[in-house]
């Protein structure tokens, strides 16, 4: 049962204890409830938050559901889970925020801190100054200031050490100029955490500083970018002659690599990602026994496959957080997770288009409406009706998935982590 834990014995290791715990089985309850009592009835969707690809990102970041939700987790101080009690979070260990984490993806709930809870704050709180610390943390976990992030650039995103964006001092400010990528959520942020080069000289990871900046700086232009989706979540960001006060360099100057690469271990174990992939597949199954489609032989084994992989999936998961329980660092085993999962979600959707065939091409919610082409609104959601399968979520997965292996570290860079850093084989 998904959200349920048992033993298992991973290849090679000692056997691993993944049930809950009389404590952890608690606040499991505990989170449970909460969920099926205040989460807003407008956000209860039968669509899983898709894992390293959310197609109804947001689900409309500033609608009074999504509003109300935040204040309630705020209240709880669930907005920031994970964050120590004293900027404001609630101070959960790394077994509760799994759990949490993996509650909220059964459950369909949508998160809401995304970068600045996830990955600016922990960050901030690691290498900001003391005044820093009381500029934006609070703002952060209260929900009033959004972040994105300004890593990837055109010509470096699995080679992130080699970005060209540059940051030059000028008196009391750096003035930046370049260009960023894939900069999801960009055009409802308020701040953006920057990698940007401060010495064009040094060896390309000892040359790299790391900036909290201000999205209304004079000098920043964004270009949408609208994926084949119809949904505009990333832009192209442009910067030209920036001013960012020193203030905003966080940690020191030249060490941002080292920062940056802080912020991008946050939040290794994949669990969303793993849970949402079962669910999809319980869902597909649900659908051909209740349509009473007829499913070939070769069909039916293939669907079995995906949910023995997607149970495999969330153990692999397990096995991340297990280790992190025990003060271990999961670096082969977070990448074969992400690795897994990424392309298992492609496999899921091809499988759940070869069982809807041309079914497959209808996008919509209303199974009484007339059918229609695949069209989207900015949320992903299937808009003009149609008699499509699932509300069209099958079709929408099928188009998402495409970036599950590339987002968050492409498959080759996993595949040369997992062989280097697992294997202890040489670098080619």
């Amino acid at each position: 049962m998904i959200g349920e834990r048992a033993m298992c014995r991973p290849w090679g290791g000692a056997a691993v204890e993944f049930r809950d715990s009389p404590q952890d089985a608690g606040f499991r309850a505990e989170v449970r409830g909460f969920i099926e009592a205040e989460l807003p009835a407008a956000l209860r969707s039968v669509e899983p938050e898709w894992g390293a690809f959310n197609t109804r990102r947001g689900r409309g970041l500033e609608s009074g559901p999504m509003r109300e939700w935040r204040h309630k987790l705020a209240a709880r101080h669930w907005l920031a889970p994970h964050w120590p009690r004293e900027y404001g979070g609630a101070g959960l260990d790394i077994g509760q925020q799994f759990i949490f984490n993996e509650e909220m993806a059964v459950h369909r709930a949508p998160g809401v801190g995304g970068i600045g809870v996830g990955w600016a704050g922990p960050t901030i709180m690691l290498y900001g100054s003391e005044e820093q610390k009381r500029r934006f943390l609070p703002r952060i976990v209260s929900g009033d200031e959004t972040w994105c992030q300004g890593f990837s650039e055109p010509g470096s995103g699995s080679d992130l050490a080699s970005l060209q964006t540059r940051a030059t001092r000028d008196g009391d400010d750096y003035v930046v100029n370049g260009q960023k990528i894939w900069t999801s959520g960009a055009h409802h942020s308020q701040w953006m955490i920057l990698l940007a080069r401060t010495d064009p000289d040094a060896p390309k990871h000892k040359g790299i500083s790391y900036f909290l900046l201000e999205m209304n700086t004079p000098g920043i232009t964004l270009r949408p970018l609208v994926n084949m989706l119809d949904d505009h979540s990333f832009n192209q960001v442009f910067f030209d002659s920036v001013r960012v006060p020193k203030e905003n360099l966080l940690g020191e100057e030249n060490r941002g690599w080292y920062i940056g690469a802080t912020t991008l271990d946050f939040e290794r174990s994949s669990i969303a990602a793993s849970t949402s992939m079962a669910l999809i597949v319980r869902d597909l199954a649900n659908w051909v026994r209740e349509s009473g489609r007829k499913l070939t032989a070769v069909q039916r084994a293939e669907l079995a496959e995906r949910a023995v992989e997607a149970e495999i999936g969330r153990l692999l998961s397990y096995q991340v957080i297990s280790m992190q329980r025990r003060g271990l660092i999961p670096n082969k085993e977070a990448s074969i997770a992400k690795l897994y999962n990424g392309e298992l979600d492609q496999r899921i959707a091809a499988t759940g288009m070869r069982i809807l065939g041309l079914q497959g091409t209808l996008a919509g919610s209303s199974a009484t409406a007339s059918p229609s082409p695949m069209m989207f609104n900015d949320m992903g959601e299937g808009r003009g009706g149609g008699a499509a399968p699932l509300a069209g979520r099958i079709p929408r997965h099928y188009l998402a998935a495409s970036a599950t292996t590339i987002g968050g570290g492409t498959s080759e860079i996993q595949r040369g982590i997992i062989a280097t850093r697992g294997l202890g084989l040489p670098r080619g």
